[in-house]
């Protein structure tokens, strides 16, 4: 989905290198296994495989696999062999507790990757809590996930201690953006769009907190149905409004078809979303007339990261179809996280797996560090990345360029 050259924009420097081989098979559902006998540790993975989301969910699935392969080759953890089992949730909360669930059931599950939607995560986090089962996410990024409803009100509170990501979350996205649009690219009108679902609807909310900060003035706010592809309606509501800026809170298969449709009712202006419309196919949807449209994603750009060229080779080595997309590297590093989690808890039981092994690894979780794909890998108080790096892309042509790269300055 997202060209080679532009999908290692999100790594970073990895510990070592991650030379592939064909230690392992890779079988129907995405899974890993070297073979070899001793104990089989899964690594369960949810996102949406199918649907209009799938490329990133696939993108995901496959960069776990990668890890769980490299771990198996490299024989990280003594004893214990790294298998990949993924479940398709297609982006709909109802289907990610199932699946949920079903990772509880199965014994051998130590651990979770996923998923990509935060409106999903919602609908899991107590299932995997509960089980003292670690889940650990590469995109989530609603704050209130680790922080609690009332995040934004001085009164941060951890919901759950089976939670982690190595995403950054909203509560800088959208201020970043903010201050891009405004200081920057100039913007001094925005009309703000959102498509009602968790993460849209909490990323347009942080960038309008900062954006009115600033100085900037909204002059005016609409919410679409993710469920359709004509927005016309909003679009000469736009074009009406004077504004010079439109910022969209949701993902590139609705972004896409907005602004092109957007352009087309007269408003030339450029719409800026945030690492849900940060894609190869939102510049297919959105046409020509989507050249100078912006996105912030996670991470640094690829030029500043000489290693991430050796995720990317082992990646195209490893044969996968498609491409790992805006969260490749997240999705390793998650994996990776699980599995150096898991080697402590063994380690500290004489090179056994003790009989609490969920606790175990839920607890080691915490204290996990290292030099992974996307740069320091640690977690903070609420299971938060330490990682607080940002880029803004505009499209150029038939890619996305890299703009600014930075955090979040309040």
């Amino acid at each position: 989905m997202r060209q080679r050259s532009l999908i290692a924009i999100t790594a970073a420097l990895a510990a070592g290198a991650l030379t592939l081989t064909a230690c392992g098979s890779r079988d129907e559902d995405g899974g890993s296994d070297s073979g070899g006998g001793g104990t089989t540790v899964v690594i369960g993975v949810d996102a949406p495989l199918t649907g209009d989301l799938s490329a990133l969910g696939l993108g995901i699935k496959n960069s776990v696999d990668l890890a769980a392969k490299q771990a198996n080759k490299d024989k990280v953890v003594d004893g214990v062999t790294f298998k990949v089992e993924s479940l398709d949730d297609q982006a709909q909360p109802s289907s990610g507790q199932q699946n949920a669930t079903k990772f509880v059931a199965n014994k051998d599950v130590l651990g979770a990757v996923g998923p990509l939607n935060s409106s999903v995560a919602e609908s899991m986090q107590k299932v995997f809590d509960d089980a003292k089962l670690v889940q650990v996410s590469p995109a989530n990024t609603n704050p209130a996930l680790t922080q609690g409803q009332d995040w934004n009100g001085g009164k941060k509170a951890r919901p759950y201690k089976s939670y982690f990501r190595t995403a950054t979350t909203d509560a800088i996205q959208g201020p970043f953006a903010a201050q891009y649009v405004y200081n920057d690219a100039k913007k001094t009108k925005a009309f703000v769009i959102d498509d009602k679902k968790t993460y849209g609807a909490g990323l347009a909310a942080t960038f309008t907190d900062e954006y009115k900060k600033l100085g900037g003035k909204i002059v005016g706010t609409e919410h679409i149905d993710p469920d359709t592809k004509d927005f016309s309606a909003v679009a000469t509501k736009v074009k009406n409004s004077g504004a010079d800026v439109v910022y969209y809170g949701g993902e590139y298969p609705q972004a896409g078809p907005l602004s092109k449709q957007i352009k087309a009712a007269g408003a030339k202006i450029p719409l800026v979303g945030g690492d849900g419309i940060y894609s190869a196919d939102f510049i297919k949807l959105a046409g020509a007339s989507g050249t100078g449209d912006l996105a912030t994603s996670v991470g640094a750009p690829v030029e500043e990261l000489p290693s991430a060229k050796e995720f990317v080779a082992n990646y195209k080595a490893a044969g996968y179809k498609e491409a790992y997309e805006a969260y490749g590297g997240y999705s390793y590093d998650s994996a990776w996280a699980i599995i150096q989690a898991v080697k402590k808890v063994v380690e500290d039981n004489d090179g056994e797996l003790p009989d609490d092994a969920r606790e175990k690894v839920m607890e080691a979780m915490q204290g996990v560090t290292f030099d992974g794909v996307t740069g320091k890998v640690a977690f903070d108080e609420y299971g938060d990345a330490t990682n607080k790096q940002l880029t803004v892309y505009s499209v150029e042509g038939a890619d996305w360029s890299p703009v600014k790269s930075g955090t979040y300055e309040g």
